[in-house]
Formats: C-alpha cells, sequence, structure tokens
C-alpha cells in the first residue's frame, strides 16, 4: 500500500508516532471511568450524603474525578505534541527525499511533472499528508479503543438500549463510503488547479520586469484571478460533498440521544433504570458517535490525502532518463569531443530528429564557435555532451570514451556550461562563485574574474565580493550577471567549456577581452562558443554552422567566408549593420 510505503519515511521520528498512541489510550481510559463515577455519585453517593447530612464522599469523588480530568487533559497533550513531532519530522524527511529524487531526474523528467508540479507535490501535497498522519496517530487508536470500551461500559449498564446503535452505524458507514467515492475524483482535479495555480504566480515572478515593461499587470491579474477561481470552483466542489459528513453525523448522533432518552427514559420511570445511569449511558452513546465521527473524519481527510499520496509517488516512482552505469568511468581523460552519427529527438522518435546526422570530431584543447539560426539545434547540441538529455541514435565520445560510460557526476564536472539565461542565487558574489569550487581560495576567485572582466565591477560594490547578490542576482545587470557566471564556470577548472551565447549583454570590446582572457588562462580546455555575432567566434580554430538540425559547414573563417553560403551572409549582414 502506497501510504504504508510513505510512513517509511518517518525515520527516526518512528518513535514519537508510535509513542502518540499509547499516551492517547491513557487519555481514553481515563475519559471511559468518568461517566461510572458519575453515575455512581449521582445514583448512590449522593442520596447517602443527603441522609447522612455529611459530604465528605461526594467531595472524595469529585476529587477523583478532577485528578482523572487533569490526567486526562495531560494525556491529550502530550499526545498532541508527539503527534506534531512526529508528524513535523515525517513531513520534513518526506520533503527531502522528493527533493532528493527531482535532483537525480533528468530534463526530460522535469519536464514531464513541470516545475510548477513540482513544487505543489514539494508543499501542498507533503502539507496535507503531514495532516494525516498527525491525525491518524491520534485517532486511528484513540477512536476504536474509545469505541470498543464505551460499547462494552455501556453494554454492562443496559444492553437493552444498545439496539439503537445497529440502525445508526450502518447508516454512517454508507453515507462515508458515499462521500469517499464522489470527493476524491474532484479533489484529484483541484490539485491539478494547484498546479495551475503555481505555474501561473512562479511564471509571473520570474518575468515581473517584462510584465512591468510592457504594462501588463492588468492582464497577469486577470490571469491569476481566473486560476484562482478555478482552485476556488474545484476546491468548492469537492468540499461541498465532505461537508455533508458534519450534518450526517450531528443527525445520527441526535437521533440516537432522542431515541435513548425516550426509551431510557421510560425504563427510569418503570423503576429498571436509574437516573444516573441513564445520563451515563447518555455520556457512553456521545463517545461511541463522537468515535465515530471522528474516525469518519479520518476517512475523509483519507480521501483528500488520497490524491496527495498518488503525485507524491508518482514522482518518487519516477525513473530518472539518465544514470550512471555500472562500474562507471571517474576520470575524464581530456576534452577531445567526437559525434559520432548523432541523432537527437526529444520525444525520442528517430522520425522526428531536431539534430540531423552530427559527425565531427573536436581536438583537446580547441576553440569551436558554432553558428545558426534560431531553432537550429545549437543549444541542443551542446547539451548532449555533458548528457543534459541522451542521444536518440549515434554516440558521443568524450576523452575518448562514450559518455554513457561516464559516472554522470564526474562527467558533468569536467564539462562547464555558460548559458544565456544566467542564474545567480541568493548569497553573496563570492558565494556564488564557489559553486565554481567550494574550496577556492580568495586569490583564485580574483583571478578567474579577471579572466572574465568582472573583477572591475565587482570592486566598485560596497562589500565588494561579500555584497548579498539577493534572490536571482537582482542588483546586477545583465551583462554583469553573464561574466560572474563565466568566472564561476571558469573556477571549476574543466576540460571541457562551453558558452551558449554567454557574452550577448556584453559589448563587443569586453567580448574580445573575455577570449583573449580565456586563450591565455586555458590553453588546454576545449572552448565551444555558441553565439549569433560572428565577431565572436572568427578567430576560433573553426566554426560549425548549423541550419533546421543538421551541419551545413565546419571550418576555419576563411574557409567559411569561400564556400559557405549561409555563414558569408550573416557576416555581410553584420559588417553591413557596424557600417
Amino acid at each position: 500500500m502506497q501510504f504504508k510505503r510513505l510512513l517509511g519515511y518517518a525515520g527516526k521520528y518512528k518513535k514519537y508516532l508510535i509513542l502518540c498512541p499509547l499516551v492517547m489510550i491513557g487519555e481514553v481510559v481515563m475519559e471511559m471511568l468518568l461517566p461510572t463515577i458519575t453515575a455512581a455519585l449521582i445514583d448512590n453517593v449522593i442520596p447517602e450524603c443527603a441522609q447522612s447530612g455529611s459530604i465528605s464522599r461526594v467531595l472524595l469523588y469529585g476529587g477523583v474525578m478532577l485528578v482523572m480530568a487533569v490526567l486526562s487533559a495531560g494525556f491529550g497533550m502530550a499526545g498532541a505534541r508527539l503527534s506534531a513531532l512526529g508528524g513535523l519530522g515525517f513531513s520534513k524527511n518526506l520533503r527531502k527525499a522528493i527533493f532528493d529524487k527531482v535532483q537525480h531526474f533528468s530534463f526530460k523528467n522535469i519536464d514531464k511533472f513541470s516545475t510548477a508540479s513540482l513544487i505543489t507535490r514539494l508543499t501542498t501535497d507533503v502539507n496535507q499528508m503531514q495532516m494525516m498522519v498527525m491525525m491518524l496517530v491520534r485517532m486511528a487508536v484513540r477512536s476504536p479503543i474509545m469505541c470498543v470500551m464505551a460499547f462494552v461500559m455501556a453494554w454492562r449498564m443496559n444492553a437493552s438500549l444498545l439496539p439503537i446503535l445497529a440502525v445508526a452505524i450502518p447508516l454512517l458507514a454508507i453515507g462515508i463510503v458515499i462521500i469517499m467515492n464522489l470527493a476524491f475524483p474532484r479533489f484529484q482535479v483541484m490539485m491539478k488547479k494547484y498546479d495551475a495555480l503555481n505555474a501561473s504566480v512562479q511564471e509571473n515572478l520570474i518575468a515581473i520586469r517584462v510584465v512591468k515593461a510592457f504594462v501588463r499587470a492588468v492582464h497577469e491579474k486577470e490571469k491569476f484571478e481566473a486560476s484562482a477561481d478555478d482552485v476556488t470552483a474545484s476546491q468548492r466542489a469537492a468540499e461541498k460533498i465532505v461537508l455533508w459528513n458534519n450534518p450526517l453525523m450531528q443527525i445520527l448522533m441526535n437521533g440516537c440521544i432522542i431515541a435513548v432518552l425516550w426509551l431510557g427514559g421510560n425504563q427510569v420511570i418503570g423503576g429498571t433504570m436509574k437516573l444516573g445511569a441513564l445520563s451515563s449511558f447518555i455520556q457512553y452513546i456521545t463517545q461511541i458517535l463522537m468515535s465515530l465521527m471522528m474516525l469518519s473524519f479520518l476517512f475523509v481527510n483519507f480521501v483528500l490525502a488520497r490524491a496527495s499520496i498518488n503525485r507524491i509517488c508518482e514522482v518518487l516512482d519516477e525513473q530518472p532518463e539518465i544514470v550512471s552505469p555500472e562500474q562507471a568511468a571517474e576520470t575524464v581523460r581530456d576534452g577531445s569531443i567526437v559525434f559520432d552519427h548523432v541523432g537527437f529527438s526529444y520525444s525520442g522518435d528517430e522520425s522526428n530528429l531536431v539534430l540531423e546526422d552530427a559527425n565531427f570530431t573536436i581536438r583537446s584543447g580547441e576553440t569551436i564557435g558554432i553558428i545558426g539560426g534560431t531553432g537550429s539545434a545549437k543549444t541542443t547540441l551542446v547539451s548532449l555532451i555533458p548528457r543534459l538529455y541522451d542521444v536518440t541514435c549515434g554516440r558521443i565520445l568524450v576523452g575518448g570514451k562514450d559518455v554513457r560510460e561516464y559516472d554522470i557526476h564526474a562527467l558533468r564536472d569536467q564539462v562547464a556550461m555558460v548559458l544565456q539565461k544566467n542564474v545567480l542565487f541568493s548569497g553573496s558574489i563570492k558565494e556564488n562563485l564557489r559553486w565554481g569550487d567550494a574550496d577556492a581560495t580568495d586569490e583564485e576567485i580574483t583571478a578567474v574574474c579577471q579572466t572574465a572582466a568582472a573583477d572591475e565591477f565587482v570592486r566598485t560594490f560596497p562589500g565588494g565580493y561579500d555584497m548579498d547578490l539577493g534572490q536571482g542576482g537582482v542588483n546586477v545587470s545583465g551583462g554583469q550577471k553573464q561574466r560572474l557566471c563565466i568566472a564561476r564556470a571558469l573556477l571549476k577548472k574543466p576540460k571541457i567549456i562551453i558558452f551558449d551565447d554567454a557574452t550577448s549583454a556584453v559589448d563587443t570590446a569586453t567580448d574580445a577581452r573575455i577570449r583573449e582572457g580565456l586563450r591565455t588562462a586555458m590553453p588546454d580546455t576545449t572552448k565551444i562558443i555558441i553565439a549569433q555575432r560572428i565577431t565572436s567566434v572568427m578567430d576560433a580554430d573553426r566554426i560549425m554552422v548549423l541550419n533546421d538540425g543538421k551541419i551545413t559547414d565546419f571550418g576555419t573563417h576563411e574557409e567559411l567566408m569561400e564556400r559557405s553560403e549561409i555563414y558569408r551572409e550573416v557576416y555581410l549582414s553584420q559588417q553591413k549593420g557596424v557600417a
């Protein structure tokens, strides 16, 4: 069972989840004894004290009841604390397990779920599981024990009134089953609506500058309200089914009490039952029905949690598309790259390739430029080198070995990528740069920043390298962000470094300085530069021309100017723009 499997993530917090039901048993025992003492007090002690004129026994019974009430409250508080500790610990471990699983996903796995859906599963779904576990350890033991003990005590008092429950309990069971079957699919729809809402919020916040620049705040607000309305409508559709649980319980409980008062009252009048016993019997009947009500709430919450359980297990059961092989190679010999008739399709369909028959060799230490129009598969091609995706056909060799023979972490540690859409994290500049090498010295950080033409502007910031960048590097410009990301990649000292239009936000003079710094600082590292400006790649050892997923030519700038019409047209159009 999936729920039982997820409970295994309680780990060291399992002791709290085990202790909680034991403590709740103490609370139940105290609650069960109180009505019996109340009956004895009303039927025996008070009449005897009225005859003797002494209230000592009344005070004694009252003191005992007070102690039992305090003990019951203490057990209840201890149970609440234990369930909270166990539930919070369980959710922490489960959330960590999901997050760890996501870290091993390939891009294809992440695309399957979507970022927004994964966030919902890590937050809303796990929170729902936490609430379910907390309710389970408090009610799953307490309620059945209370129901059984109350039934036994009521039977001892007056078995002739118990058939009333024979009518109420089946009606309750039927009602709960109907509610569960109707509510579950609606809760599944609700969680999907939550995914859509999170996606809308995430997209808006990431692109907030674009939203403001295009004065689209009203449009985004309307879009958010539409998503929020969808969530509200789906939640209302689910909750209005669940809400029937409470009135059903109230009707059955009140009906049982009325029946007990009617039949039991006649017995009191007829002298076959005492008033105190009737009072206690009503309390036991109420406790039986209350325990059933708690169980019904537990079942209803399980319906809601069931949707979350399925969604969480989908993530945990997802098999990463890309994994390290057994006895994987741990060392990348050099930065040589061979594409051996490589084809790639995002869908895995060889009849629908976005990159076709890529066949070339790059020597270690070479600087390779890549030119091509939008959608020509430039980023797709370089993403195959560190196995962000796996080839659909053919093979790729890095350092003389098929990339599928390497340990993934060992391969990616030797292939650094600087993307056009750069990402910096909350923290200082120095902390961000040390993503490339956690043990880098201040001198090494300064050196790579000088190579990336970043040192000069970093020193102008208040605090210099210790300045906090804010979330996503919001307080640096696009060009500064690109140069910091280049420095971070250089700090890895990789065998291969890939620049995917990584200098698009810097001026041509700074671009030239960065390329000169790379030539000097990293002569043995293979450098692959994707660029829109031919000036960024014209001094490369060789330049690859991509068009519609195919390599149309591969050579030096001079060779391509002679034989590649695509390259020559791009170069002449850009030179005309400069003139």
